[in-house]
């Protein structure tokens, strides 16, 4: 089974993180744990006060040194706030990194699992209840399940940490609408958006049509493979769950990238909310990282970084970025 990387905010702290106040971070065993639970997921504040068996007070005080060590960011939702890691940044990056391998190769204790089993059945039911309200809607308004602008935030700020020129060329995989593409137009010198629907090519045309550097195909991944592209980066947010043979866009993606160029994957996590075919056209429900890597893995792309983020309605969204061989 491959490796799962280490979960990583994206969002840089505004100054270093000092020696001790990591320290003392490290040097509480249910610090460790939060960490440790966090290694494939975000949660809430009611979320972990239930994994834990805590009060939100008692709990509080610990997130808060591990915010203040640069070990945890935040994210608000709503009037939910959900942590998850942060990335590692500043002179003590490589102690931070270090001290979450370290964190990782204990298991998770059999009471931290029956608690995030609670967790995990508690979403459930609010996605049930979430989506009850709202099922004339879904066919119109998918971003009730994921909202486009959380992983879109995050892929942008991948690109943004990868280069400080230009990059030549972005493939937008399943572009649909088109939203992304004046903010991808702004970081490469051309772009190319792809997507097996004309319907949808003309939406992100008309979106797009005042970029000079974006270039529109109708097709597949295969399609451009024919050209013999070399890629700086491909994008792919929300299309696998879409396709029938995941794996092999995947593969088709990974072999129009130059030696070390990058894709970033945003994927629903697995679930169970088997509706979704039937309202969204989901062809899969989700992935779980490790499936995720280990088609990577044999796509000769490495791992680089993760991140997930919980959602209110009870999904989880994983962006992972991954790096050609």
């Amino acid at each position: 089974m491959a490796k799962t990387a280490q979960i990583f905010d994206l969002s840089p702290p505004e100054t270093g993180t000092p020696l001790a106040t990591l320290l003392k971070a490290a040097s509480d065993e249910l610090r460790l744990h939060i960490l440790r639970v966090m290694a494939q997921d975000s949660f809430s504040v009611s979320e972990l006060c239930t994994i834990f068996d805590l009060r939100q007070s008692a709990l509080s005080h610990h997130l808060k040194i591990l915010i203040d060590a640069g070990l945890l960011c935040r994210r608000k939702e709503g009037t939910a706030i959900f942590y998850r890691r942060a990335l590692a940044e500043g002179s003590l990056h490589q102690l931070q990194k270090q001290i979450l391998q370290h964190i990782d190769e204990a298991p998770i204790t059999s009471k931290d699992s029956l608690g995030i089993e609670r967790v995990q059945r508690q979403r459930e039911n609010n996605s049930i209840d979430f989506f009850k309200g709202n099922a004339d809607r879904l066919r119109e308004q998918q971003e009730l399940i994921v909202p486009w602008a959380d992983y879109s935030e995050i892929t942008l700020q991948l690109l943004d940490r990868l280069e400080t020129k230009k990059f030549d060329l972005i493939i937008e995989v399943g572009v649909g609408e088109g939203r992304l593409l004046p903010c991808l137009g702004d970081r490469a010198h051309r772009v190319t958006a792809l997507d097996l629907s004309k319907d949808m090519l003309r939406l992100a045309q008309q979106h797009a049509q005042h970029l000079s550097n974006v270039s529109f195909v109708h097709g597949s991944t295969d399609a451009l493979k024919k050209h013999s592209h070399e890629v700086d980066v491909i994008v792919a947010n929300m299309v696998l769950h879409h396709t029938p043979e995941p794996e092999k866009v995947l593969a088709e993606a990974a072999s129009l990238l130059m030696p070390g160029g990058h894709l970033i994957v945003s994927e629903l996590c697995a679930h169970d909310q088997a509706w979704a075919r039937e309202h969204c056209g989901d062809v899969w429900l989700g992935f779980t990282p490790e499936q995720l890597a280990g088609w990577a893995e044999g796509a000769d792309l490495r791992l680089s970084a993760s991140v997930f983020l919980a959602q209110r309605n009870g999904f989880q969204i994983q962006v992972q970025h991954f790096q050609r061989c």
